[in-house]
Protein backbone atom coordinates (compact mmCIF):
# COMPACT_ATOMS: atom_id res chain seq x y z
CA UNK A 1 0.00 0.00 0.00
CA UNK A 2 1.46 3.21 -0.84
CA UNK A 3 2.43 5.96 1.77
CA UNK A 4 0.43 9.53 1.67
CA UNK A 5 1.70 12.66 3.26
CA UNK A 6 -0.20 13.61 6.39
CA UNK A 7 -2.82 16.50 6.21
CA UNK A 8 -0.88 17.59 9.39
CA UNK A 9 2.00 20.03 8.49
CA UNK A 10 4.29 19.79 11.30
CA UNK A 11 3.94 15.76 11.01
CA UNK A 12 4.85 15.70 7.02
CA UNK A 13 8.29 18.11 8.32
CA UNK A 14 8.91 15.63 11.02
CA UNK A 15 8.29 12.97 8.82
CA UNK A 16 10.71 13.69 5.79
CA UNK A 17 13.53 14.88 8.35
CA UNK A 18 13.40 11.44 9.16
CA UNK A 19 13.77 9.87 6.76
CA UNK A 20 15.76 12.36 4.40
CA UNK A 21 18.45 12.18 7.46
CA UNK A 22 18.54 15.90 7.93
CA UNK A 23 20.47 15.07 11.40
CA UNK A 24 22.14 12.79 10.35
CA UNK A 25 23.67 13.86 6.95
CA UNK A 26 25.69 17.19 6.43
CA UNK A 27 25.07 17.36 2.67
CA UNK A 28 20.70 17.34 3.21
CA UNK A 29 19.89 21.01 3.81
CA UNK A 30 16.47 21.85 4.63
CA UNK A 31 15.14 25.52 4.99
CA UNK A 32 12.37 27.40 6.87
CA UNK A 33 9.98 30.00 4.86
CA UNK A 34 6.78 31.85 5.35
CA UNK A 35 4.81 32.04 1.96
CA UNK A 36 2.07 34.19 2.57
CA UNK A 37 2.20 33.56 6.02
CA UNK A 38 1.87 30.25 5.67
CA UNK A 39 4.90 28.09 7.45
CA UNK A 40 6.59 26.31 4.51
CA UNK A 41 9.87 23.98 4.06
CA UNK A 42 12.45 23.04 1.15
CA UNK A 43 14.48 20.28 1.18
CA UNK A 44 17.54 19.55 -1.56
CA UNK A 45 21.21 17.89 -1.60
CA UNK A 46 23.86 20.34 -0.74
CA UNK A 47 26.11 19.38 -4.59
CA UNK A 48 22.89 19.34 -6.60
CA UNK A 49 20.21 22.66 -5.99
CA UNK A 50 21.30 25.43 -8.40
CA UNK A 51 21.94 28.21 -5.67
CA UNK A 52 20.48 30.84 -8.33
CA UNK A 53 17.06 29.42 -9.19
CA UNK A 54 16.76 28.62 -5.55
CA UNK A 55 17.42 32.18 -4.52
CA UNK A 56 15.13 33.36 -7.25
CA UNK A 57 11.97 31.48 -6.56
CA UNK A 58 12.74 31.77 -2.86
CA UNK A 59 13.04 35.63 -3.25
CA UNK A 60 9.54 35.32 -5.07
CA UNK A 61 7.74 33.12 -2.36
CA UNK A 62 8.75 35.80 0.28
CA UNK A 63 7.14 38.65 -1.50
CA UNK A 64 3.51 37.02 -1.85
CA UNK A 65 0.95 37.82 0.78
CA UNK A 66 -1.57 36.10 3.11
CA UNK A 67 -4.20 37.36 0.77
CA UNK A 68 -2.60 36.16 -2.75
CA UNK A 69 -1.66 32.61 -1.13
CA UNK A 70 -4.77 32.25 1.29
CA UNK A 71 -7.30 31.16 -0.94
CA UNK A 72 -5.05 27.96 -2.41
CA UNK A 73 -5.93 24.42 -0.97
CA UNK A 74 -4.20 22.44 -3.42
CA UNK A 75 -0.49 22.46 -3.75
CA UNK A 76 -0.98 22.17 -7.67
CA UNK A 77 -2.85 25.58 -7.66
CA UNK A 78 0.41 26.90 -5.57
CA UNK A 79 2.41 25.44 -8.30
CA UNK A 80 0.49 26.50 -11.92
CA UNK A 81 0.38 29.87 -9.64
CA UNK A 82 3.94 30.55 -8.06
CA UNK A 83 6.91 28.23 -8.86
CA UNK A 84 8.12 29.39 -12.46
CA UNK A 85 10.53 26.75 -12.41
CA UNK A 86 9.06 24.54 -15.64
CA UNK A 87 10.61 20.91 -14.60
CA UNK A 88 7.67 21.03 -11.35
CA UNK A 89 5.42 18.08 -10.31
CA UNK A 90 3.00 17.75 -6.85
CA UNK A 91 2.29 14.58 -5.39
CA UNK A 92 1.65 13.32 -1.93
CA UNK A 93 3.13 9.88 -2.40
CA UNK A 94 5.80 9.38 0.40
CA UNK A 95 8.09 7.15 -1.33
CA UNK A 96 7.99 9.22 -5.12
CA UNK A 97 8.79 12.23 -3.23
CA UNK A 98 12.31 10.48 -1.23
CA UNK A 99 13.47 8.98 -4.44
CA UNK A 100 13.02 12.44 -6.18
CA UNK A 101 15.04 14.28 -3.50
CA UNK A 102 17.86 11.96 -3.71
CA UNK A 103 17.59 11.79 -7.54
CA UNK A 104 18.80 15.74 -7.05
CA UNK A 105 15.32 17.38 -6.77
CA UNK A 106 14.22 20.19 -4.20
CA UNK A 107 10.80 19.49 -2.20
CA UNK A 108 8.42 22.29 -1.47
CA UNK A 109 5.66 21.50 1.60
CA UNK A 110 3.13 24.37 2.80
CA UNK A 111 1.06 24.26 5.63
CA UNK A 112 -2.25 24.27 5.08
CA UNK A 113 -1.98 22.75 1.64
CA UNK A 114 -1.96 19.22 0.77
CA UNK A 115 0.78 17.54 -1.20
CA UNK A 116 4.55 18.85 -2.23
CA UNK A 117 5.85 20.01 -5.07
CA UNK A 118 9.30 18.62 -6.52
CA UNK A 119 11.15 21.05 -8.71
CA UNK A 120 14.32 19.66 -10.58
CA UNK A 121 16.45 22.29 -10.60
CA UNK A 122 19.66 20.34 -10.50
CA UNK A 123 23.06 20.17 -11.76
CA UNK A 124 25.14 16.84 -11.33
CA UNK A 125 28.86 17.79 -10.61
CA UNK A 126 31.03 16.83 -13.39
CA UNK A 127 35.39 16.98 -14.06
CA UNK A 128 37.28 17.11 -17.24
CA UNK A 129 36.74 14.44 -19.88
CA UNK A 130 40.05 13.01 -18.28
CA UNK A 131 39.48 9.87 -16.04
CA UNK A 132 41.43 9.74 -12.93
CA UNK A 133 45.11 8.78 -12.60
CA UNK A 134 44.44 6.03 -10.11
CA UNK A 135 42.02 3.25 -11.28
CA UNK A 136 41.28 3.58 -14.98
CA UNK A 137 39.23 1.40 -16.91
CA UNK A 138 38.52 0.63 -20.70
CA UNK A 139 34.98 0.33 -19.60
CA UNK A 140 32.58 2.00 -17.11
CA UNK A 141 32.79 5.27 -15.80
CA UNK A 142 35.12 7.84 -16.36
CA UNK A 143 34.27 10.29 -13.92
CA UNK A 144 36.49 10.67 -10.40
CA UNK A 145 36.28 12.82 -7.40
CA UNK A 146 37.48 16.24 -7.11
CA UNK A 147 39.11 18.12 -4.04
CA UNK A 148 36.12 19.59 -3.04
CA UNK A 149 33.76 17.43 -0.28
CA UNK A 150 30.72 18.63 -1.06
CA UNK A 151 30.90 17.71 -5.03
CA UNK A 152 32.20 14.40 -3.38
CA UNK A 153 29.37 13.56 -1.73
CA UNK A 154 27.43 14.51 -4.35
CA UNK A 155 29.11 12.24 -6.52
CA UNK A 156 27.91 9.25 -4.31
CA UNK A 157 24.55 10.60 -3.76
CA UNK A 158 24.19 9.81 -7.37
CA UNK A 159 24.97 6.48 -7.23
CA UNK A 160 23.22 5.13 -4.21
CA UNK A 161 19.99 7.15 -4.20
CA UNK A 162 18.68 5.17 -0.72
CA UNK A 163 17.57 6.94 2.55
CA UNK A 164 19.75 5.01 4.65
CA UNK A 165 23.03 6.65 2.72
CA UNK A 166 24.49 8.86 5.56
CA UNK A 167 27.27 11.33 5.09
CA UNK A 168 28.31 12.22 8.75
CA UNK A 169 30.24 15.44 8.95
CA UNK A 170 33.09 16.27 11.38
CA UNK A 171 35.79 19.38 11.93
CA UNK A 172 39.40 17.95 12.30
CA UNK A 173 42.37 19.82 12.82
CA UNK A 174 42.64 22.24 16.19
CA UNK A 175 43.33 25.24 14.06
CA UNK A 176 42.58 24.15 10.06
CA UNK A 177 39.36 22.95 10.81
CA UNK A 178 39.00 20.63 8.36
CA UNK A 179 36.19 19.07 6.54
CA UNK A 180 36.46 15.27 7.28
CA UNK A 181 32.95 13.55 6.15
CA UNK A 182 31.78 9.32 6.97
CA UNK A 183 30.03 7.90 4.56
CA UNK A 184 27.94 4.51 4.98
CA UNK A 185 24.89 2.94 4.96
CA UNK A 186 23.34 3.25 8.56
CA UNK A 187 21.31 -0.30 8.31
CA UNK A 188 24.17 -2.20 6.70
CA UNK A 189 27.45 -0.53 8.43
CA UNK A 190 28.98 -2.38 11.63
CA UNK A 191 27.70 0.06 14.35
CA UNK A 192 31.02 -1.09 16.86
CA UNK A 193 33.46 -0.69 13.79
CA UNK A 194 31.76 2.79 12.71
CA UNK A 195 31.86 4.29 16.35
CA UNK A 196 35.76 2.69 16.83
CA UNK A 197 36.55 5.04 13.39
CA UNK A 198 34.33 7.82 14.75
CA UNK A 199 35.96 7.76 18.27
CA UNK A 200 39.05 8.04 16.40
CA UNK A 201 38.41 10.75 14.11
CA UNK A 202 36.98 12.87 16.60
CA UNK A 203 40.50 12.11 19.03
CA UNK A 204 42.78 13.23 16.20
CA UNK A 205 44.94 15.91 17.90
CA UNK A 206 46.28 17.58 15.06
CA UNK A 207 46.99 21.70 14.33
CA UNK A 208 46.22 21.14 10.43
CA UNK A 209 45.74 18.63 7.95
CA UNK A 210 48.23 19.87 6.12
CA UNK A 211 48.57 16.36 3.70
CA UNK A 212 44.74 15.92 3.76
CA UNK A 213 43.90 12.12 3.79
CA UNK A 214 47.64 10.92 4.67
CA UNK A 215 47.47 13.54 7.73
CA UNK A 216 43.94 11.76 8.60
CA UNK A 217 45.45 8.06 7.83
CA UNK A 218 48.81 8.63 10.02
CA UNK A 219 46.44 10.05 12.96
CA UNK A 220 44.11 6.77 12.63
CA UNK A 221 45.87 3.85 12.01
CA UNK A 222 47.42 1.59 14.31
CA UNK A 223 51.70 2.79 15.05
CA UNK A 224 53.64 -0.20 13.67
CA UNK A 225 56.23 1.80 11.49
CA UNK A 226 58.29 -1.54 10.89
CA UNK A 227 55.09 -2.63 9.05
CA UNK A 228 55.04 -1.75 5.30
CA UNK A 229 51.36 -3.22 4.59
CA UNK A 230 49.00 -0.54 3.91
CA UNK A 231 46.20 -0.27 6.53
CA UNK A 232 43.82 1.99 4.08
CA UNK A 233 42.73 2.43 0.88
CA UNK A 234 42.56 4.85 -1.32
CA UNK A 235 40.13 5.20 -4.89
CA UNK A 236 39.86 8.05 -6.99
CA UNK A 237 36.59 6.48 -8.69
CA UNK A 238 33.28 7.21 -7.40
CA UNK A 239 31.96 3.72 -8.63
CA UNK A 240 34.50 1.85 -6.37
CA UNK A 241 33.09 3.95 -3.37
CA UNK A 242 29.74 3.58 -3.65
CA UNK A 243 30.48 -0.30 -4.21
CA UNK A 244 32.39 0.03 -0.58
CA UNK A 245 29.18 1.64 0.85
CA UNK A 246 27.16 -0.99 -0.24
CA UNK A 247 28.91 -3.94 1.14
CA UNK A 248 28.48 -2.00 4.77
CA UNK A 249 32.20 -0.29 3.98
CA UNK A 250 32.73 3.25 5.28
CA UNK A 251 34.09 5.58 2.95
CA UNK A 252 35.84 9.13 4.54
CA UNK A 253 36.15 11.87 2.31
CA UNK A 254 38.49 14.47 3.15
CA UNK A 255 38.40 17.87 1.79
CA UNK A 256 41.06 18.96 -0.45
CA UNK A 257 41.82 15.47 -1.46
CA UNK A 258 41.04 13.83 -4.42
CA UNK A 259 40.76 10.34 -3.27
CA UNK A 260 38.65 8.99 -0.44
CA UNK A 261 39.42 5.97 1.86
CA UNK A 262 38.18 2.82 1.88
CA UNK A 263 37.39 1.25 5.39
CA UNK A 264 37.86 -1.52 6.75
CA UNK A 265 40.67 -2.95 4.75
CA UNK A 266 42.27 -6.12 4.55
CA UNK A 267 45.19 -7.18 2.53
CA UNK A 268 43.27 -9.47 0.14
CA UNK A 269 40.87 -6.27 -0.61
CA UNK A 270 44.02 -5.53 -2.98
CA UNK A 271 42.98 -8.17 -4.92
CA UNK A 272 40.71 -6.87 -6.98
CA UNK A 273 40.10 -3.56 -8.77
CA UNK A 274 37.20 -1.68 -10.79
CA UNK A 275 38.24 -3.81 -14.18
CA UNK A 276 37.65 -6.65 -12.69
CA UNK A 277 33.85 -5.75 -12.54
CA UNK A 278 33.70 -4.34 -16.58
CA UNK A 279 34.20 -7.56 -17.96
CA UNK A 280 31.93 -11.09 -18.00
CA UNK A 281 32.56 -12.75 -14.83
CA UNK A 282 34.98 -15.07 -16.40
CA UNK A 283 37.42 -12.33 -17.70
CA UNK A 284 36.88 -10.69 -13.89
CA UNK A 285 38.15 -14.20 -12.03
CA UNK A 286 41.53 -14.48 -14.71
CA UNK A 287 41.97 -11.34 -13.57
CA UNK A 288 42.05 -11.25 -10.25
CA UNK A 289 44.15 -15.42 -10.51
CA UNK A 290 46.71 -13.37 -12.62
CA UNK A 291 47.10 -10.30 -10.48
CA UNK A 292 47.22 -12.67 -7.13
CA UNK A 293 50.25 -14.87 -9.09
CA UNK A 294 52.11 -11.56 -10.03
CA UNK A 295 51.79 -10.56 -5.91
CA UNK A 296 54.15 -13.38 -5.55
CA UNK A 297 55.78 -13.30 -8.35
CA UNK A 298 57.33 -9.88 -7.75
CA UNK A 299 58.01 -10.29 -4.25
CA UNK A 300 60.10 -13.42 -4.71
CA UNK A 301 61.43 -13.56 -8.26
CA UNK A 302 64.70 -11.61 -7.86
CA UNK A 303 65.60 -13.56 -4.61
CA UNK A 304 64.91 -17.15 -6.05
CA UNK A 305 66.42 -16.15 -8.96
CA UNK A 306 69.82 -14.87 -7.28
CA UNK A 307 70.21 -18.08 -5.09
CA UNK A 308 69.67 -20.43 -8.38
CA UNK A 309 72.16 -18.12 -10.36
CA UNK A 310 74.91 -17.66 -7.49
CA UNK A 311 75.93 -21.34 -6.85
CA UNK A 312 76.87 -23.26 -10.11
CA UNK A 313 75.08 -26.61 -10.29
CA UNK A 314 72.55 -25.17 -7.83
CA UNK A 315 69.44 -24.92 -11.09
CA UNK A 316 67.92 -27.97 -11.82
CA UNK A 317 67.52 -29.78 -15.41
CA UNK A 318 64.08 -28.67 -15.42
CA UNK A 319 64.67 -25.13 -14.94
CA UNK A 320 67.50 -24.60 -17.22
CA UNK A 321 65.81 -22.36 -19.19
CA UNK A 322 66.91 -19.61 -16.53
CA UNK A 323 69.56 -17.72 -18.03
CA UNK A 324 73.15 -17.69 -15.85
CA UNK A 325 74.78 -14.07 -16.02
CA UNK A 326 77.93 -13.74 -17.34
CA UNK A 327 80.44 -12.23 -15.24
CA UNK A 328 80.22 -8.73 -14.67
CA UNK A 329 82.32 -5.56 -13.11
CA UNK A 330 79.91 -5.81 -10.09
CA UNK A 331 78.55 -8.93 -8.87
CA UNK A 332 75.05 -10.27 -9.50
CA UNK A 333 74.27 -9.05 -5.69
CA UNK A 334 74.98 -5.70 -6.31
CA UNK A 335 73.42 -5.50 -9.90
CA UNK A 336 70.09 -6.43 -8.50
CA UNK A 337 70.54 -3.91 -5.95
CA UNK A 338 71.96 -1.26 -7.89
CA UNK A 339 68.55 -1.56 -10.46
CA UNK A 340 66.54 -1.79 -7.98
CA UNK A 341 67.81 1.98 -6.80
CA UNK A 342 68.03 3.17 -10.31
CA UNK A 343 64.35 1.98 -10.93
CA UNK A 344 63.37 4.39 -7.92
CA UNK A 345 65.36 7.61 -9.39
CA UNK A 346 63.57 7.07 -12.61
CA UNK A 347 60.58 7.04 -11.02
CA UNK A 348 60.88 9.96 -8.95
CA UNK A 349 62.81 11.72 -11.59
CA UNK A 350 59.66 11.17 -14.17
CA UNK A 351 57.38 12.88 -11.59
CA UNK A 352 59.08 16.33 -11.90
CA UNK A 353 59.80 15.81 -15.92
CA UNK A 354 57.29 18.35 -17.55
CA UNK A 355 55.11 16.03 -19.84
CA UNK A 356 56.64 17.58 -23.53
CA UNK A 357 59.82 15.88 -22.37
CA UNK A 358 58.75 12.86 -20.69
CA UNK A 359 59.23 10.45 -23.93
CA UNK A 360 62.45 11.91 -24.41
CA UNK A 361 63.18 11.27 -20.67
CA UNK A 362 62.11 7.43 -21.34
CA UNK A 363 64.14 6.76 -24.26
CA UNK A 364 67.24 8.08 -22.13
CA UNK A 365 66.67 6.18 -19.21
CA UNK A 366 65.98 3.57 -21.35
CA UNK A 367 69.35 3.70 -23.34
CA UNK A 368 71.62 4.34 -19.92
CA UNK A 369 69.90 1.23 -17.77
CA UNK A 370 69.66 -1.32 -21.03
CA UNK A 371 72.47 -0.97 -23.97
CA UNK A 372 75.25 1.10 -22.71
CA UNK A 373 75.07 -0.66 -18.98
CA UNK A 374 75.39 -3.85 -20.52
CA UNK A 375 78.02 -2.90 -23.12
CA UNK A 376 79.75 -1.01 -20.59
CA UNK A 377 80.49 -4.41 -18.16
CA UNK A 378 78.64 -3.15 -15.21
CA UNK A 379 75.17 -5.25 -15.30
CA UNK A 380 74.46 -8.41 -17.44
CA UNK A 381 71.28 -8.53 -19.51
CA UNK A 382 69.26 -11.22 -17.58
CA UNK A 383 69.57 -8.75 -14.40
CA UNK A 384 67.57 -6.10 -16.72
CA UNK A 385 64.92 -8.92 -17.78
CA UNK A 386 64.26 -9.64 -14.34
CA UNK A 387 64.20 -6.58 -13.24
CA UNK A 388 62.25 -4.89 -16.17
CA UNK A 389 59.40 -7.56 -15.07
CA UNK A 390 59.74 -6.77 -11.62
CA UNK A 391 59.07 -3.05 -12.50
CA UNK A 392 56.26 -3.69 -14.66
CA UNK A 393 55.16 -6.17 -11.98
CA UNK A 394 55.02 -3.29 -9.62
CA UNK A 395 52.35 -1.22 -11.35
CA UNK A 396 50.01 -4.36 -12.00
CA UNK A 397 49.55 -3.74 -7.67
CA UNK A 398 45.88 -1.59 -7.42
CA UNK A 399 47.28 0.69 -4.96
CA UNK A 400 50.98 1.89 -5.28
CA UNK A 401 51.63 2.02 -1.65
CA UNK A 402 51.33 -2.50 -2.15
CA UNK A 403 53.73 -1.79 -4.64
CA UNK A 404 56.39 -0.35 -2.48
CA UNK A 405 55.50 -2.86 0.58
CA UNK A 406 56.37 -5.67 -1.96
CA UNK A 407 59.48 -3.44 -2.85
CA UNK A 408 61.54 -3.15 0.28
CA UNK A 409 60.16 -6.57 1.64
CA UNK A 410 61.94 -8.01 -1.68
CA UNK A 411 65.13 -6.03 -1.09
CA UNK A 412 64.83 -7.40 2.67
CA UNK A 413 64.28 -11.26 1.18
CA UNK A 414 67.77 -10.29 -0.95
CA UNK A 415 69.80 -9.01 1.55
CA UNK A 416 68.90 -12.55 3.70
CA UNK A 417 69.35 -14.92 1.02
CA UNK A 418 73.20 -12.96 0.10
CA UNK A 419 73.63 -13.20 3.95
CA UNK A 420 72.09 -16.69 5.04
CA UNK A 421 71.74 -18.29 1.71
CA UNK A 422 68.44 -20.78 1.51
CA UNK A 423 67.94 -19.85 5.36
CA UNK A 424 67.75 -16.69 4.64
CA UNK A 425 64.70 -16.73 2.09
CA UNK A 426 63.21 -19.38 4.90
CA UNK A 427 63.44 -16.77 7.63
CA UNK A 428 62.26 -13.90 5.26
CA UNK A 429 59.49 -15.56 3.97
CA UNK A 430 58.14 -16.35 8.04
CA UNK A 431 59.30 -13.13 8.40
CA UNK A 432 56.83 -11.73 6.36
CA UNK A 433 53.85 -14.37 7.22
CA UNK A 434 54.75 -13.01 10.78
CA UNK A 435 53.94 -9.36 9.30
CA UNK A 436 50.98 -10.38 7.87
CA UNK A 437 49.14 -11.99 10.95
CA UNK A 438 50.09 -8.83 13.23
CA UNK A 439 49.66 -6.40 10.84
CA UNK A 440 47.01 -4.02 12.48
CA UNK A 441 44.27 -2.86 9.94
CA UNK A 442 42.34 0.84 11.67
CA UNK A 443 39.64 -1.29 12.78
CA UNK A 444 37.56 -4.64 12.20
CA UNK A 445 37.94 -8.05 11.78
CA UNK A 446 41.73 -8.51 11.22
CA UNK A 447 44.52 -7.59 8.47
CA UNK A 448 44.04 -11.57 7.09
CA UNK A 449 40.13 -11.54 6.99
CA UNK A 450 38.55 -13.85 5.41
CA UNK A 451 41.40 -15.86 5.80
CA UNK A 452 41.93 -15.52 9.56
CA UNK A 453 39.01 -15.71 11.02
CA UNK A 454 38.09 -17.79 7.90
CA UNK A 455 34.70 -17.00 6.49
CA UNK A 456 34.55 -18.92 2.91
CA UNK A 457 31.87 -17.14 1.21
CA UNK A 458 33.71 -13.69 1.48
CA UNK A 459 37.03 -15.45 0.44
CA UNK A 460 34.94 -17.02 -2.75
CA UNK A 461 33.66 -13.47 -3.70
CA UNK A 462 37.16 -11.92 -3.51
CA UNK A 463 39.13 -14.38 -5.16
CA UNK A 464 36.08 -15.39 -7.46
CA UNK A 465 34.07 -12.44 -9.63
CA UNK A 466 30.89 -13.71 -9.41
CA UNK A 467 27.98 -13.00 -11.85
CA UNK A 468 25.32 -9.83 -10.85
CA UNK A 469 22.62 -10.98 -8.88
CA UNK A 470 19.62 -9.81 -6.46
CA UNK A 471 21.76 -9.65 -3.21
CA UNK A 472 24.83 -7.90 -5.24
CA UNK A 473 26.54 -6.23 -2.29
Amino acid sequence: MEEKLSTIYQDNVRRMDDILGVSRSCDMVSRDFRIGGRKSRIWVIDGYGKDAILERMGSFWLSLTPAEVGVLTRMQDFADRYVTFSETNVTDDVETIVTSVLLGKTLLLMEGVQGGVLMDAKSFPTRGVEQPEDGKVLRGSHDGFVEAAIPNMALLRRRIRDPHLTLEGLKVGTRSKNDVVICYLDDRVDQDYLGKLRAKLEGISVRSLSMGQESVAEAIRPKQWYNPFPKIRYSERPDTAAATVMEGGIVVIVDNSPAVMLLPTSFLDFVQEANDFYFPPIVGTYLRILRLIVFLMSLFITPVWYLLASVPGRVPDWLSFIAVPEPCDLSLFWQLLVVEFLIDVLKLASLNTPDSLSNSFSMLGALILGDFAVQAGWLSPEVLVYMAFVSVAGFAQPGYELGYAFKLLRVVLLLLSAWLDLWGLAIGTLGIIVLLATCKPVAGRGYLYPLIPFDWKALKRLLIREPIKWDNT
